[in-house]
């Protein structure tokens, strides 16, 4: 009897605090505008676009979570950028929370990402249709307001730079792969010779100005730069530049006058071989412990995401994995 007993409590016990089955990561789709998002390349579109968020394995709402804003190339959609970064699992492992807009073929027809347009540089555009998304996912999740980063692939990337320059408040930290600085360009007839031969501006001082324009306790923004030393779509002098841009706007370089492929002394570098013709190259820029740029230059990989998935065009499977060097970058700033 007693031994019955026992077992009826056990099995009540365990139907009681049975824990529930954890739920598999989604993407969930929606929509946001912004009305400083009118375009100088098609002031007629309506400034809005569309975005999904991935919520990741296991997601309660209880805790807040980082948010890593990926934003695609040209070409590109936001499900196989996804699926091409496997960022799911990264967000799954991790437990972030991701945001992927959507480019609209209406406001580009390759789906680049205007970063050219000159309101998009300035921090309206698309630029502030970004950040509208960012605020709504922000307040419809339990996203930790200090912990949200952009990162990006090529005119994701280029996006991705300017948001952290506009927006210094909304971020903890950039990474962008093939990308080029905020400003670069002077306008549209422009932006394919400055991804060929580097800016047409005087990036430095957009730097400069947006340290003046920024509050002291939103630096700095670190940044963690990916770039193939084999990409002849998007010149690694454009890195070099992007380098120099975010020094200046962390306050650690004064804008002046280099050459166009010339960096300043880093606080470190190693060189290191991942695998045949291939080696990866690392400089850091540091105020104390702190990274302020991380610069990471893959001899051997072209135009494309290193370490994807190559059944997507502009991903190359060979290391070193950009998405777990981005993880990386993102787990050292919030730890």
């Amino acid at each position: 009897m007693i031994a019955k007993l026992w077992s009826a409590a056990r099995e009540f016990a365990a139907r009681l605090f049975r824990r529930k089955p954890v739920e598999p990561g989604r993407f969930v789709a929606d929509s946001k505008l912004s009305w400083r998002g009118w375009l100088g390349v098609n002031p007629w579109l309506w400034p809005s676009r569309e975005y999904l968020v991935y919520v990741p394995r296991g997601y309660g709402g209880w805790r807040r979570r980082p948010l890593l804003v990926l934003l695609h190339g040209c070409r590109q959609t936001p499900e196989d950028f996804a699926a091409a970064t496997r960022i799911a699992a990264l967000a799954d492992s991790n437990g972030w929370l991701v945001l992927l807009p959507r480019q609209s073929s209406k406001a580009n027809a390759w789906t680049c990402w205007n970063w050219f347009d000159k309101p998009t540089s300035a921090g309206r555009g698309e630029a502030a249709i970004v950040a509208a998304q960012i605020r709504a996912v922000r307040r419809a999740y339990r996203v930790h307001p200090r912990r949200i980063f952009a990162a990006g692939m090529s005119a994701g990337g280029c996006l991705a730079t300017v948001l952290g320059l506009r927006y210094p408040a909304l971020f903890a930290g950039v990474a962008v792969h093939s990308a080029v600085a905020c400003g670069a360009a002077s306008g549209p007839m422009a932006a394919m010779q400055v991804l060929a031969h580097g800016a047409d501006t005087a990036v430095e001082l957009f730097g400069a100005s947006a340290r003046a324009a920024a509050s002291r306790r939103a630096l700095p923004v670190p940044l963690l730069v990916l770039h193939g030393g084999d990409d002849h779509i998007v010149s690694l002098r454009n890195a070099r530049q992007l380098v120099r841009q975010y020094l200046v706007f962390n306050g650690r370089l004064e804008a002046q006058a280099m050459a166009p492929d010339e960096l300043p002394p880093p606080d470190g570098e190693t060189t290191q071989q991942v695998a045949p013709g291939r080696s990866v190259t690392t400089v850091e820029y540091r105020d104390g412990a702190r990274t302020l740029v991380r610069m990471v230059r893959v001899d051997g990989l072209g135009h494309a995401w290193s370490g994807g998935d190559a059944a997507f065009p502009y991903n190359d499977p060979q290391p070193p994995d950009a998405t777990a060097l981005i993880g990386a970058f993102v787990a050292e700033q919030i730890r």
